[in-house]
């Protein structure tokens, strides 16, 4: 299974035009908020499964402000992240999704692509493909393949150049 993970595209959604057909085939695409009124354009550029959510500068979405989603053997929390205060650490995410009981938490607002395993709980953030703010400032976005033994594997990307990193 192929997941394709964004965020922040705040409208602009031509980077993940050029995503979409850099990474091929996927089976299910998450976005995790700051859509700005994109929802049906995004969901008519591919014919899959989708999960977006809500953030920050979605005002008058109705979007689903976070959600628990099944991906193969693993339980993942979406969330844009902002009610958890990510700007100031993962903390308070970490928390929620221990008490949750979830395997993932996924989450962007900060535009800074992160990934973290610890103790069992990966915590993703695919940063953003419109307006990156890590060095450099190259839009980026996750894939996440679950391969045939049900172990999930990640790759943070960039539109110029690619990292795999678990």
């Amino acid at each position: 299974m192929k997941i394709l993970i964004v965020s922040d595209t705040h409208g602009r959604e031509s980077n993940l035009e050029k995503v979409l057909k850099r990474v091929g085939n996927i089976d299910r695409l998450i976005h995790l908020g700051d859509v700005e009124g994109g929802e049906d354009y995004i969901r008519s550029l591919a014919d899959i499964p989708m999960d977006m959510v809500a953030g920050n500068n979605d005002y008058y979405s109705d979007l689903p402000r976070e959600a628990v989603i099944q991906l193969g053997n693993y339980r993942a929390l979406i969330t844009h992240g902002h009610y958890y205060y990510v700007n100031m650490g993962i903390q308070r995410l970490r928390e929620e999704a221990i008490q949750r009981g979830v395997d993932i938490a996924m989450y962007g607002h900060t535009h800074y692509p992160f990934l973290s395993r610890k103790d069992g709980l990966t915590i993703l953030n695919p940063g953003s493909l419109s307006l990156p703010r890590q060095d450099g400032h190259e839009p980026s976005y996750i894939v996440m393949e679950i391969d045939r033994e049900g172990i999930a594997h990640y790759t943070v990307s960039y539109l110029k150049k690619r990292h795999k990193l678990f």
